[in-house]
């Protein structure tokens, strides 16, 4: 049997799915099969290959007239319409959002700040509430499960789930991709922004300035505020960068370049108040941040770097009215030789509070006690207690309180 050519087709009359953004009307589809079904009736001697070619089809818009009107100069809009980004389709079909999450939403998303100047093009409006949000879901599930946390280490743990870094690891996981550089032509499922030239120092001016610079932990919580270590870090900078720095906080413009980390990260938080806008308001959006958020593992008891763990401990004891902390040797072995190992439990009485190894003594006690801070700061209520978004919806529905501690020990 001889193949149809695929030019034979083409030439066929048949009625196309559009699949560009322009739908075909109803009164072309009957058009055109009423012309098919006129030319069908015809004996098939009448019926030649160009009478058939000369049949007028329904014809598709050229690209350049698709409506996406815009009065931005940087011309960083895509020519290709969201909808038919295979990209951004895939991007939505991975984050399990509804249908009602519109495409074009999710592509705003993908636009930073330092690619199109006009907020209603890109996601610095969406970053924002979407970062409120943040903040409120994880501050309140730190608060609840852990209720004797000190202040600073909230923050920290805030900042491990929803910082920076950890937002661009989230949109890393969920397979965002980059694109070079903003453009008309780039997908609409890339994340378009500026990038930041290497070695340029990243500074951001809004409320306050941030800086890139790592500090050390001398204290029981990291990432203090007032931390000498950085503080004589910003004294010890180059005059350029620092004339730089305070041009900008006079200023208070926003940086026409951001790394890869940062708008990584706005997208993220763009796409969690875009849930909220569209998906079903509040309880969405708190299924959505639990459900890619607030389920990444972290170890907090990592965050904790004491100084004096035994005076603290001693402290926490009088202010609770326990008896005083006494360290008990419980086993060792090898002490006469090279790699001795000691394990110290630290008592209240009869109550155990701790227990720590090490190749000594003294180290062991040290542990011991950092065991025994920690069992305190960790401690998590069982049965636990109801996150106070619970009553969003239905402020009438049962709700077991949280627990209100005293606070951190002041050593």
């Amino acid at each position: 049997m001889k193949r149809v050519s695929r030019s034979t087709w083409d030439s066929l009359v048949v009625p196309r799915r559009c699949v560009c953004g322009n739908p075909i009307t109803l009164n072309n589809l009957l058009s055109s099969s009423f012309s098919t079904s006129s030319r069908s009736s015809l004996p098939i001697s009448s019926r030649s290959t160009s009478s058939i070619a000369t049949v007028v089809r329904p014809s598709l818009k050229p690209r350049a007239s698709r409506p996406f009107h815009t009065s931005t100069s940087l011309s960083v809009v895509p020519k290709l319409l969201p909808t038919q980004s295979a990209k951004l389709a895939a991007l939505h079909g991975r984050l399990k959002l509804p249908n009602k999450f519109p495409l074009m939403t999710l592509g705003r998303a993908l636009i930073d700040p330092t690619a199109e100047s006009q907020n209603h093009l890109n996601n610095d409006s969406l970053a924002h509430l979407g970062n409120v949000l943040l903040g409120y879901y994880t501050s309140e599930y730190l608060i609840v499960r852990y209720p004797r946390l000190p202040y600073e280490i909230v923050k920290t743990a805030m900042n491990g789930y929803i910082g920076p870094r950890a937002l661009a690891a989230v949109g890393t996981e969920w397979g965002v991709e980059a694109a070079f550089a903003p453009g008309e032509t780039v997908d609409p499922g890339l994340l378009q922004f500026n990038r930041l030239a290497p070695g340029t120092p990243y500074m951001t001016s809004k409320n306050s300035v941030a800086f890139n610079i790592p500090r050390m932990r001398k204290r029981m919580v990291p990432n203090f505020e007032h931390n000498p270590t950085a503080e004589q870090q910003l004294a010890d900078e180059p005059p350029e960068v620092r004339a730089a720095r305070e041009l900008q906080q006079k200023s208070g413009i926003v940086a026409e370049a951001v790394p890869l980390e940062a708008a990584m990260a706005n997208f993220v938080r763009a796409t969690v108040g875009g849930v909220y806008l569209h998906s079903g308001g509040l309880s969405a959006t708190k299924e959505f941040v639990h459900s890619h958020i607030l389920s990444r593992k972290l170890q907090i008891d990592k965050l904790f770097q004491f100084e004096q763990p035994t005076r603290e401990l001693s402290r926490l004891c009088v202010r609770e009215g326990f008896q005083q902390p006494i360290a008990r040797l419980e086993k060792e072995t090898g002490r006469y030789s090279r790699h001795a190992v000691y394990i110290v439990g630290v008592y209240s009485g009869e109550e155990k509070l701790g227990e720590g190894q090490g190749g000594s003594l003294p180290e062991a006690k040290l542990k011991a006690a950092i065991s025994a801070l920690k069992g305190w700061y960790l401690y998590s209520p069982v049965p636990s207690s109801d996150l106070p978004s619970k009553t969003d919806g239905d402020p009438t529905i049962p709700f077991i309180p949280a627990i209100i501690d005293v606070g951190d020990v002041v050593s």
